[in-house]
């Protein structure tokens, strides 16, 4: 049930009584109404201060960012900086690993990295008591761009099936296959230490550390091949999620996130990028419809996972910077989440905050004195290992937290002032309710928060003309879902 605000003073004379009605369905399927009253009280009245004053009236409180618990925090001291370094030197020394070089050599080229790295893979599974299952996902992919011949694409895979909801997936992808210059030249060597062993590194770490773990949903880890010919890999991942129905509520890919220095020498070593496309990829006719009526052009459900990241990792646990970027990829770029927004689920792009291109995808050489390539002296792994922590922040807050809610919709059947939202109750054992958020259609994130119980129905006298609303579930122990917006 809502709380008054914070001063416990009931309105002024100037302030305005703002009531919810809420309803819920009983597991006999009938409704029950209440009508609870929540004050809204100006900003003034808040104290003198004008600092400590909250910037928006209209009702709820202002909104705050998830606080790690207890277990997030001993999560996080166990990621590994010279684990990650050490799997970055040695997916290096494979020397190449070009999605057409040989496959069969136990020593060289994409072959032996694919295998080393399912070896490890199922090395942290171990400990897991048979809840974190490795595989090799392989396919022939036929004549196509950038692939002259028919070659086999694999993927290796690692799920930690959940232990409340484990029909609830969450996706963490690295690509393993490198370049250099000349995109068809799979023979020279071509280290790929940024681009992507460091990705790779980070959800190998993740996977060490969460398999000793039981989380309530389900968390893979993928190391994808095939990116840089045309997102071969994880399109085929994203196809076969897909095809088996799977509810995959957020995906992120890790590419280029082992630098902290730009081409120009800046040094950055907390903030790190997060793209995130705004109307769907794959929008139908009439999502697009409705969004065009009621706007939410920054409210698609990818963009509403980018406000979960960081709510949940801009923290001293992680000491990261993230900063959000909308749009899908970079110019004349893209990454492994595109196969999955395409699919229509929501995917992001984790990225340094600014590339070095004097290294990245050239031919290793010297020049001047100066060594060129994507070579692991151009690391930074202490910024690898914060990158880490910003993942493992996101999946482990979004695996113990409530599913995102479904079904959310706002009924715009009448014309009058106020709101009323409905939605799906989500299956969770523990969840203890729903809140909902609302901001002003300029602001770029939500302003305040109505925790309003368990219901799948509510009313606030707010009128849905003026500002956007969203719904969050919330779990016993606090844990928050990501937002949903209404379309």
């Amino acid at each position: 049930m809502p709380d008054r605000e914070a001063n416990g003073t009931r309105p002024t004379g100037t302030a305005r009584r703002t009531f919810l009605s809420a309803s819920a369905a009983t597991a006999a399927a009938a409704v029950t109404a209440v009508t609870v009253p929540l004050v809204a009280a100006p900003a003034q009245a808040r104290g003198t201060d004008p600092h400590n004053a909250d910037p928006v009236r209209g009702p709820g409180r202002p909104t705050r960012p998830q606080a790690p618990d207890r277990e997030l925090r001993q999560l996080l001291r166990e990621i590994d900086r010279d684990r990650i370094e050490a799997t970055v030197r040695r997916l290096v020394a494979f020397g190449t690993r070009h999605t057409l070089s040989d496959q069969d050599d136990p020593v060289h080229g994409i072959g032996a990295a694919r295998d080393w790295i399912h070896n490890r893979l199922l090395e942290y599974a171990a400990p897991s008591a048979g809840r974190m299952t490795v595989a090799l996902q392989s396919y022939t992919q036929e004549p196509a761009p950038r692939i002259p011949t028919p070659t086999v694409i694999t993927n290796v895979v690692a799920t930690l099936r959940g232990s409340v909801t484990p029909e609830r997936v969450y996706v963490i992808t690295g690509h393993y296959d490198s370049r250099v210059t000349d995109v068809m030249d799979f023979t020279s060597d071509a280290p790929g230490a940024d681009d992507d062993a460091s990705g790779v590194a980070v959800l190998m770490e993740l996977a060490r550390v969460l398999a000793t773990r039981s989380p309530e949903a389900t968390i893979v880890f993928a190391a994808v091949a095939g990116e840089e010919q045309g997102l071969y890999g994880s399109g085929h991942l994203a196809r076969q999620y897909r095809a088996a129905g799977t509810d995959i509520q957020a995906m992120f890919s890790n590419d280029i996130v082992g630098a902290s220095r730009a081409d120009d020498g800046t040094v950055d070593a907390r903030g790190l990028r997060l793209f995130a496309e705004g109307v769907p990829t794959s929008e139908t006719p009439e999502q697009a419809a409705v969004r065009r009526s009621v706007g939410g052009e920054n409210d698609s459900p990818t963009r509403q996972l980018a406000r979960f990241v960081t709510d949940v990792a801009e923290n001293g646990a992680t000491g990261a910077d993230v900063r959000i970027i909308y749009r899908r990829d970079r110019y004349r770029r893209g990454s492994d989440h595109i196969p999955f927004l395409e699919q229509g689920y929501p995917g992001l792009r984790f990225t340094e905050p600014n590339e070095d291109f004097a290294h990245q995808h050239q031919d290793v050489r010297v020049e001047d004195g100066k060594q060129y390539g994507d070579l692991p002296e151009f690391c930074d792994f202490d910024y690898i290992t914060r990158v880490a922590k910003v993942n493992g922040a996101v999946l482990w807050s979004l695996a113990q937290a409530p599913g995102t809610p479904k079904g959310v919709v706002i009924d715009t059947t009448q014309l009058t002032n106020d709101t009323t939202l409905r939605w799906q109750r989500g299956p969770e054992p523990d969840l203890a309710g729903y809140e909902v958020v609302w901001r002003e259609t300029t602001a770029p994130d939500w302003q305040k928060v109505i925790p309003v119980g368990d219901v799948t129905e509510v009313t606030i006298d707010l009128s849905k003309d003026n500002v956007f609303f969203g719904v969050r579930a919330v779990d016993q122990t606090g844990h928050r879902s990501p937002v949903a917006a209404p379309l």
